[in-house]
């Protein structure tokens, strides 16, 4: 029997009306002969709410313990409303909250960033079978988790996506459906941009990429359990009906891609270009790099300064660079000299703990400090770190950041 297990975000339940719309279409789903599993997340900006009126109210009195228990009364409001409303269409649903004996989300002791022990959580997602071949739709609550001595803990925001690819991916399911108040991904953000466009499909790799950078439509961690054979979307509640076209998400998550850390095979040369009030000039960017392009010259890093733009180039192409980019100079009302510097290693890092562990950054700086590894330029996005040292200490800085990561 085909299983779907199906996700609201709180704009999908941000009202009486939506609510029974989402009950509404898991029935018509249910009656068509499938198994559903609904994970409910908080009514819309409930949990918000909910920490301002703690803090307002006790301030940092309050223990990590207490505001997870605060922080989960979103998610069991709204499970509790969706399962009222899916019997009150004629057919069975359970509430499953960290206090049911069901519950399958187990995780470490931080009660506001839990990880998931997928040891002991797989076996109890396992257990949801009991209710599913009962005609038992489980309604479960997204976001939240059970520690190891019982305690409520929360995982990270959009953690209702990680419980719904987590659930998804262990019992084998046919589908998992995203379910929000827009009718897919868009080309952009429709609050910003007026002429977007509903992207009819989307890889694993963009739609982490779109959730880290710019907007999270999914929880990057949750894509994780994305498998080959699961099949995901993203669809508008105002549709009414699970079987409605939206966003398809491609492609499982290459699992590679969720940490590495790489060390680019030739060394760099640094050349470096010097002026005035560079960051003040409009274009000067663009004529640099087309100047380069016109050289056929590759750029592999490039950072500016108020008065100077480092280039990193292809130690093969650094002498040809450096005679090219001081040409550029002679001709540039801009740019004073350029200067090439020494041979450098640079080391990429990709990993989700960028966004989800405070301190990563910290934590591979310390680490290359005590082994006397200079650290020449480091820059950082939301899921990647790049590092620039010495040739020399390429092979040993990756090591240590490895060992970070690990």
């Amino acid at each position: 029997m085909d299983l779907t297990v199906v996700k609201f975000d709180g704009n999908a339940l941000s009202d009486g009306s939506r609510i029974r719309k989402a009950a509404e279409s898991v029935v018509k789903e249910y009656k068509k002969g499938k198994q559903i599993i609904v994970v409910a997340s908080a009514i819309r900006n409930t949990t918000d709410d909910l920490i301002d009126l703690s803090n307002e109210a006790a301030g940092s009195f309050l223990t990590d313990a207490q505001k997870a228990e605060i922080m989960a009364m979103g998610e069991r409001t709204s499970a509790r409303l969706i399962k009222s409303t899916i019997e009150a269409l004629g057919v069975k649903s359970e509430v499953i909250d960290p206090y049911s004996d069901l519950w399958p989300v187990m995780t470490n002791t931080n009660f506001t960033h839990a990880k998931i022990n997928l040891e002991s959580t797989q076996p109890k997602i396992n257990t949801l079978k009991i209710l599913l071949n009962q005609g038992i739709i489980p309604v479960i609550c997204g976001f939240l988790g059970k520690g190891p001595h019982g305690e409520v803990t929360t995982l990270s925001r959009g953690g209702s996506d990680i419980t719904a690819f987590l659930i998804g991916n262990t019992l084998n399911a046919s589908e998992v459906i995203l379910v929000t108040d827009v009718d897919g991904v868009m080309s952009s953000d429709p609050t910003k941009i007026e002429k977007v466009q509903l992207l009819k499909e989307i890889s694993v790799e963009e739609l982490k990429t779109i959730s880290t950078k710019a907007s999270q439509i999914v929880n990057p961690y949750a894509l994780k359990f994305k498998s080959k054979d699961l099949k995901a979307k993203v669809i508008s509640i105002n549709h009414g009906d699970l079987e409605a076209e939206g966003t398809t998400i491609i492609g499982p998550f290459r699992d590679e891609t969720l940490k590495t850390v790489s060390l680019y095979r030739q060394p760099l040369s640094i050349i470096a270009i010097v002026g005035d009030s560079l960051v003040e000039t409009p274009g000067l960017l663009g004529i640099l790099t087309r100047y380069l392009s016109e050289n056929d010259l590759n750029i592999y890093k490039l950072t500016v300064g108020d008065n100077s733009v480092t280039i990193f180039v292809d130690k093969k192409e650094a002498q040809r660079a450096y005679k090219i980019l001081h040409d550029f100079v002679l001709e540039s009302d801009t740019f004073n000299s350029v200067s090439l510097g020494k041979d450098t290693a640079m080391i990429t890092i990709v990993s989700l703990d960028v966004i989800e562990k405070p301190g990563i950054i910290a934590a591979i700086t310390e680490q290359l400090r005590k082994n006397s590894i200079n650290i020449l330029e480091i820059n950082s996005s939301q899921t990647a770190i790049v590092l620039i040292v010495e040739w020399d200490e390429g092979e040993r800085a990756k090591k240590l950041i490895n060992d970070i990561l690990e």
